[in-house]
């Protein structure tokens, strides 16, 4: 897949933020299959795990929750908590399997997250996540990074996201990841929280002008590889969640329009094909195959046979014994024009 002809040019900036582009931790969706999945689409973008849970990561099956393959690099773990012992003992767990970052996570609006005071209600209490950064950045030799939103409920989003900003960067974060939405935590489910209250970008550019040394990166409605290079001119990086997720064949564009280097496919059909020697390992070690294609359902959404395909997987993957012939005659379905995707 080349660069859409109405895309801009390559961006001529520095190469050395590796926030410059990443796929957000997305619960349910952004497991270790889908990481392996989208790094066939891209080599460069920063891909992060689910939120994994302090009490999980702790008492937990580490070797099933944090399990990642080596071709994910550069991969973040997120972890989401509000106790500065615990939350330090897991970054440390974390970056001892490996990971390249400890995320955490001050934007989940859940009721179940609010109840184990930590994701979005931690807004309110910067000082409780300075204290959580201090303690991980003491115990891990990796980046530790925070994801927040730009406010909660009535809070002035002017006064709170510079309130937690400056005391996380106060205790070493190195790197802010900005959903540009308020999270209502009274009277909005989490999924109203990821669409109903406004998207306010010009917050995270003024905070980003404000503090000019730290790395900000903002998320949030960004729904192409294109929007995503508009915001650069604002922000050190981007990250993107649904669009990357329910469209994966946007991601072909990341590395060429963002980072200058060719994609590791040329189209969308290749980078299928380049999977299935994963999917053929994992089977082998007993995984389903539904486990992985259903990261792929959209990988040539809107292109003739996509519909057959989609079909076919959902038909056929579920079945148990299901093997890789069942994914290639889905890509069968799929016609060969029209498996170089869409744009960007």
């Amino acid at each position: 897949m080349g660069r859409p002809r109405d895309a801009p040019a390559p961006l001529d900036l520095p190469r050395v933020d590796t926030h410059r582009f990443s796929v957000a931790p997305m619960m349910d969706w952004t497991d270790r299959h889908c990481r392996a999945f989208h790094r066939v689409l891209t080599r460069k973008a920063r891909l992060y795990t689910e939120m994994v849970t302090t009490g999980a990561v702790l008492r937990g099956d580490r070797t099933r929750l944090l399990r990642f393959d080596a071709c994910e690099h550069p991969v973040a773990v997120q972890l989401g908590g509000s106790d500065p012992a615990a939350l330090a003992e897991s970054a440390r767990i974390c970056a001892e399997m490996g990971y390249d970052e400890i995320n955490l996570n001050v934007g989940c609006p859940s009721d179940r997250v609010q109840e184990g005071r930590f994701g979005a209600c931690l807004m309110a209490e910067p000082r409780l996540v300075g204290d959580c950064v201090a303690a991980m950045k003491a115990a891990v030799g990796v980046p530790v990074t925070v994801k927040c939103r730009i406010g909660i409920d009535d809070q002035d989003p002017e006064a709170a996201l510079d309130a937690l900003a400056d005391t996380v960067v106060a205790a070493g974060a190195d790197a802010l990841v900005v959903h540009a939405r308020k999270a209502w935590l009274q009277g909005l489910s989490p999924r109203e929280n990821r669409d109903v209250p406004p998207l306010d970008y010009g917050r995270v550019y003024r905070l980003k002008t404000r503090l000019p040394h730290v790395p900000v990166a903002i998320n949030g409605g960004i729904g192409s590889i294109a929007e995503a290079a508009q915001h650069l001119a604002h922000v050190d990086g981007v990250m993107v969640g649904r669009a990357a997720y329910q469209e994966p064949w946007r991601l072909l564009a990341v590395d060429p329009l963002l980072f200058g280097v060719p994609a590791p496919a040329e189209t969308a059909h290749e980078a299928a094909e380049r999977f299935i020697p994963y999917m053929e390992r994992e089977l082998a070690g007993g995984e389903r195959l539904y486990a992985m294609v259903r990261h792929m359902l959209g990988l040539f959404h809107g292109v003739p046979g996509a519909r057959a395909y989609r079909r076919h997987l959902a038909t056929e993957a579920v079945k148990a014994g299901a093997g890789v012939d069942v994914f290639r005659t889905a890509l069968s379905l799929v016609r060969p024009e029209a498996r170089s995707g869409a744009a960007a």
